[in-house]
């Protein structure tokens, strides 16, 4: 068979790349190096995929930062209901959590995998080689030619969707950054992300297992700490996030933390501390007019917290505060109190680093945008080669963004050869 497009890559982007191009009549060879088709499919979201989340397109772009401009183009081709659209349509019903994840009723990632790959295997004119591993790309007068161990094929049209580095025991290991290179691209230095944080502090540690569940968390310049204030939180932050935060034997983990993990990642040695809100839906004035309170009703500062934040975490913070358990507020120094009050609405946890792409929901950083049509997913540098997915410069949230935008890139790359 004569290929008119080669894909590096049976994940969310390469799938719905090859399934466009596919029912747009193109004969598409799909190359995926694992045994497996859709391997990050099958695990993500604890084997239960988060598919996308429910918002608008112009909601998921915002998750992307700065960089969520370029992914316009692509969610305008294919939104976040067109995919839940694309699944339930090949019987797989979904569901909103309160989060606004959207999974597969059945809790069940298999079944959107197969939704997804059983729509492909219907197109006549594709060939799916899985255990094909690719070893080398190259473009030889306008043709690209993709070696694996047992063949050569070339095709007139390459997309690259192999991926960043993150869990690279699903083999993504960056293979593709280096084919990009060697076509002619430039990389933003990656980073892990969507990661768990390492912590040196003890407290952290002898919470493990305790969550917390909304906080705000915010990552700072050590020199700033001084100026936080509950106004001046989410502004001073390089970057915050309200979500979930889970304690662990090794620091933080859970939404909100990994949320903001890319900044440690960028800066291991940087002067950064993560700073903790645990009472986000409070202010401080309402907290010390609560207090006041108690203190008439003569209640100990434990007693009178108990129900605002898990006994666990108040314990340790009254600790912290200098405050003795079994003492009365009426007794408790105006500074004690107003510390307690302090780490209650900015605590602040030192962070030594992050677990790495071992760990790594997303690749922070890859493919230049620069060099990418947005409007097309071909490269700027190299005619008749596009990239989908995780290999490009785009990290969102945890909630399905990233699914989001594998998917969206991916069916415009398709669309497009």
């Amino acid at each position: 068979m004569v290929f008119d497009v080669i894909i590096i890559g049976a994940g969310a982007a390469g799938l719905f790349a090859a399934t466009v191009a596919a029912e747009r009549g193109k004969k598409v060879l799909l190359l995926e190096k694992n045994a497996k088709i859709g391997v990050k499919i099958l695990m993500s979201g604890g084997t239960r995929c988060n598919i996308t989340q429910n918002t608008d397109s112009a909601g998921i772009a915002e998750g992307f930062r700065s960089n969520g401009k370029f992914l316009r183009s692509a969610l305008a081709r294919l939104t976040p209901s067109d995919v839940v659209q694309w699944v339930e349509s090949e019987g797989v019903d979904t569901k909103i959590e309160l989060t606004g994840k959207i999974f597969p009723v059945s809790d069940r990632a298999v079944d959107v995998r197969n939704a997804i790959l059983d729509r492909l295997k219907r197109s006549p004119d594709v060939l799916i080689r899985n255990k094909a591993g690719v070893t080398n790309v190259e473009c030889v007068e306008g043709n690209f030619r993709v070696s694996t161990p047992e063949k050569q094929w070339s095709a007139k049209k390459l997309i690259l969707a192999s991926g960043g580095k993150s869990y690279p025991g699903c083999g993504t290991t960056g293979d593709g950054y280096q084919w990009a290179i060697d076509l002619g691209h430039t990389l933003v230095p990656t980073a892990p992300a969507l990661t768990p944080l390492v912590s040196p502090e003890q407290w952290v540690k002898d919470l493990s297992g305790l969550s917390i569940d909304p906080c705000l968390v915010g990552v700072f310049e050590k020199s700033d700490l001084p100026r936080i204030s509950a106004k001046n939180f989410s502004k001073l932050a390089i970057t915050s996030s309200r979500s979930s935060l889970l304690f662990t034997h090794f620091g933080c983990s859970g939404p909100a933390a990994m949320n903001v993990s890319r900044e440690f990642a960028y800066r291991p040695q940087g002067n950064l501390t993560l700073v903790v809100d645990f009472l986000p839906d409070e202010n401080l004035d309402s907290l010390r007019n609560w207090l006041l309170l108690m203190e008439n009703q003569a209640k100990v500062a434990q007693s009178a917290l108990a129900g605002k934040v898990p006994s666990r975490l108040l314990h340790l913070l009254v600790q912290r505060a200098g405050i003795a358990q079994d003492q009365r507020l009426a007794e408790i120094k105006r500074l004690s109190l107003q510390k307690l009050l302090g780490l209650l609405k900015g605590c602040p946890v030192a962070i030594e680093g992050v677990r790495g792409y071992k760990k790594a929901e997303v690749t922070a950083g890859g493919v230049n945008l620069k060099e990418v049509n947005s409007q097309s997913m071909e490269s700027k540098i190299c005619s008749g080669l596009y990239f989908a997915g995780e290999i490009l410069d785009l990290d969102g949230p945890i909630g399905g963004f990233n699914f989001q935008s594998a998917f969206s890139t991916g069916y415009l790359a398709g669309l497009s050869i």
